[in-house]
C-alpha cells in the first residue's frame, strides 16, 4: 500500500497565480478511521448482473489496470443459477475479488401497490414474513455456494441474517452491505445500521461532505458511495470530490456507478446488450476516477487487493432463547 499524501486541490496553481484565495481545509474535518489493512479507499464495480458481465468487467479492468476490490450485483440472488453463482464465485477468487450478491425477494417486485405510488411505500423492504424468510433461503443457498457478502435493502433482514451469523449457521466471515436505496442519511441512523450487523453501508449520493464528518464522529463501519450515481439515485457524478470524499469518510469504497443509462434490474437476456456495455462503461468510468486521483497526488493510501474485511464493529447483543 502506498502512504498517502497531501493531495494537490484542483485548480491550485493556477488560482494562486491570479491571486484567487483558496478556501481552508480544516484537519479535524479529516476521518480519523480506515480499513483493517491500513488503506483508507477500496473499489467497488456495481449491477454486475451475472456471469457474462463479470467477464466483460474482469477483462476490461485488467486491460485498464483499475484494481477492484468488489464486484456487486442487484437483481438478487433469485434470479442467477447455481451454475452462474458458482462460475461468479469462482472468477472472483481467481482475481480475489470479492463478490456481493443482493438478497431478495424485496417490496418492489412483489405485490405490494405502494412502491409504485409517489410515495414510494415502504420501497425496498421485505413485506411480511415470507419475504423475510425468502432473502434469509437467498442468503443460505448463496453462502453454500461460497459468496462470502450478501446486499440486504431491509433492517429487519440485516438483523435476522446477523444473528443467524453470530448462531453459527452463516460463516463467521460473511458480511453484509446495506443498499443504497434504504442507506441512512444522518450519523444516529448510520450508527444504527452498524449496530444491526451492517459491515458497510451505501449513504446517498447526495450527502454533503459536511455530513460524512458528522457520521464518521460516532461510527467508523466502512461506507460505500457512488462517485458516479444511477439516475434512479440522482444521477450525481462526484468525480473532482473523490479526494476529499476519502479524507472525510475513509474507510471507504468507491463505487463507479453510471448516469444517464437504462435501468437493468431484474436482469435478464432482453437487457443483455445493455448491461454488457454498462458494465464496460462503469470500468472505464473507475480508471477515470483513479487518473483524476492520480494527477491531484491523492491515489495513495489504497487497500491492498483481497482486503474485504471490516475490522471490529459495534453491535447490539445478540440473545437466543434457550431450547427446552
Amino acid at each position: 500500500m502506498t502512504a498517502p499524501s497531501t493531495p494537490r486541490r484542483p485548480g491550485a496553481d493556477a488560482f494562486a497565480r491570479i491571486g484567487h484565495a483558496l478556501p481552508d481545509t480544516d484537519p479535524s474535518d479529516a476521518s480519523p478511521h480506515a480499513f483493517p489493512d491500513g488503506g483508507t479507499w477500496r473499489t467497488e464495480i456495481p449491477s454486475v448482473e451475472g456471469p457474462e458481465a463479470l467477464a466483460v468487467v474482469l477483462e476490461e479492468s485488467a486491460r485498464r489496470e483499475l484494481p477492484v476490490h468488489r464486484i456487486s450485483q442487484g437483481s438478487g440472488i433469485w434470479m442467477l443459477t447455481d451454475a452462474e453463482i458458482t462460475e461468479m464465485v469462482e472468477a472472483c477468487a481467481e482475481r480475489s475479488i470479492e463478490l456481493c450478491l443482493f438478497t431478495g425477494p424485496r417490496g418492489t417486485w412483489d405485490i405490494g401497490a405502494a412502491t409504485r405510488t409517489d410515495s414510494g411505500g415502504a420501497g425496498l423492504r421485505a413485506r411480511g414474513h415470507d419475504a423475510l424468510a425468502g432473502c434469509v433461503e437467498d442468503a443460505l443457498r448463496a453462502v453454500e455456494l461460497g459468496v462470502r457478502c450478501l446486499l440486504v435493502a431491509d433492517e429487519g433482514v440485516l438483523w435476522t441474517l446477523h444473528r443467524l451469523r453470530v448462531a453459527g449457521v452463516l460463516p463467521a466471515d460473511t458480511t453484509f452491505k446495506v443498499s443504497a436505496l434504504i442507506g441512512p442519511v444522518n450519523p444516529a441512523a448510520y450508527a444504527v445500521h452498524e449496530r444491526l450487523g451492517a459491515d458497510s453501508l451505501n449513504i446517498p449520493s447526495d450527502l454533503a461532505l459536511a455530513h460524512l464528518t458528522e457520521i464518521r464522529r460516532v461510527s467508523r463501519a466502512p461506507m460505500d458511495l457512488y462517485v458516479e450515481a444511477p439516475d434512479d439515485l440522482g444521477g450525481y457524478v462526484r468525480m473532482y470530490e473523490a479526494a476529499e470524499l476519502i479524507r472525510r469518510g475513509a474507510p471507504l469504497y468507491l463505487k463507479f456507478g453510471l448516469s444517464r443509462a437504462p435501468g437493468i434490474y431484474p436482469y435478464g437476456a432482453q437487457l443483455r446488450d445493455i448491461a454488457l456495455a454498462t458494465a464496460w462503461e462503469r470500468v472505464r468510468r473507475g480508471r477515470l476516477v483513479l487518473d483524476l486521483l492520480a494527477r491531484h497526488g491523492a491515489d495513495g493510501g489504497m487497500s491492498p487487493l483481497g482486503s474485504r474485511l471490516p475490522g471490529e464493529l459495534h453491535r447490539f447483543p445478540v440473545t437466543h432463547p434457550e431450547k427446552d
